[in-house]
């Protein structure tokens, strides 16, 4: 005869739950991996017919993969359901929407529709260098993702206010996110000036650099969503949400663009003062001799 127990049978609830809770974060990486699948296709279609439009909606695709990839490791941490699988997912993930989708986007964008009037040997040469430099950011952006996940605790080259979270080196989803929003601001023209190709190149370069580096960028793991906040909070992030959706062309791209000069800036600020720490005292004619921690300093 079976009897019922209560304790054991909120045990299998729980574990039945902790199972389903398991699949919500798990639910976002894969709308991450979805995002980046179509910009795959869509940047593949503008090859052949309606480049602008295929192009525009190409990057927007990687700029909603955004939060995706943002919430799925949040909520797996709010609701304690982070795992080895999880991570590893997360990783592959980051692979194919925020590398391989965009370093081709960056390829057919600014390369690819370079017209034939321009002079055939440049032409060529910006097309293999695009192709390099793109491939480039793919090696950094897979490389920066493997740093990530066998670093503890890694410190950056220009450590920031103690207690504060950092990245070390520019996530690969704000790398990838600047060269979206850069697309999303042209509304998709492919670029066919060369001169413009130019400039991209070294865009697309910076951001695989910036991401191989050891600079701190903001890392904003300190803002906690689960504590109370005031309800003002709640109508100012809508109104933030509702300008960024409305005058996404330049907020989105305003927005990428300061947080990759953010990241400059810091590793600029701590060597101009770390080369002032260094700089050697030079003392005024006819100062006195300041003692040094052995004693007087005699001359002569």
């Amino acid at each position: 005869m079976n009897y019922y127990n209560p304790v054991q049978a909120r045990a299998n609830a729980h574990a039945r739950l902790r199972r389903g809770m398991y699949l919500l974060p798990s639910l976002f990486t894969a709308g991450n991996i979805a995002a980046g699948y179509f910009s795959i296709t869509q940047a593949i279609a503008a090859i052949s017919a309606n480049a602008q439009m295929h192009l525009d909606w190409a990057a927007i695709a990687i700029l909603f993969a955004i939060p995706f990839d943002a919430l799925d490791g949040r909520i797996a941490r709010m609701t304690n359901t982070c795992s080895d699988f999880g991570r590893e997912l997360d990783s592959l993930a980051d692979v194919i929407t925020f590398g391989v989708a965009p370093s081709l986007l960056a390829f057919v964008w600014g390369f690819h529709f370079l017209p034939e009037s321009v002079d055939p040997e440049l032409r060529q040469h910006l097309i293999q260098a695009g192709a390099f430099i793109c491939f480039l950011f793919l090696l950094c952006g897979a490389s920066r993702l493997a740093r990530f996940n066998i670093s503890h605790d890694t410190q950056p080259r220009n450590p920031g206010r103690p207690g504060r979270k950092y990245f070390v080196g520019m996530p690969i989803p704000a790398a990838a996110g600047l060269l979206a929003a850069t697309i999303h601001l042209c509304y998709g023209i492919p670029v066919e000036s060369w001169w413009i190709s130019i400039p991209w190149l070294v865009l697309v370069g910076l951001c695989g650099f910036l991401m191989v580096s050891t600079w701190r960028f903001w890392s904003g793991k300190e803002i906690n969503f689960s504590r109370r906040h005031p309800f003002q909070l709640l109508v100012l992030l809508a109104v933030v949400l509702y300008i960024a959706l409305r005058y996404s062309n330049v907020v989105l791209f305003l927005i990428a663009l300061a947080y990759m000069f953010s990241g400059i800036w810091a590793r600029a600020v701590y060597g101009w003062s770390r080369r002032r720490r260094r700089r050697p005292h030079i003392e005024s004619p006819g100062a006195p001799a300041e003692p040094d921690s052995y004693g007087p300093r005699f001359t002569g």
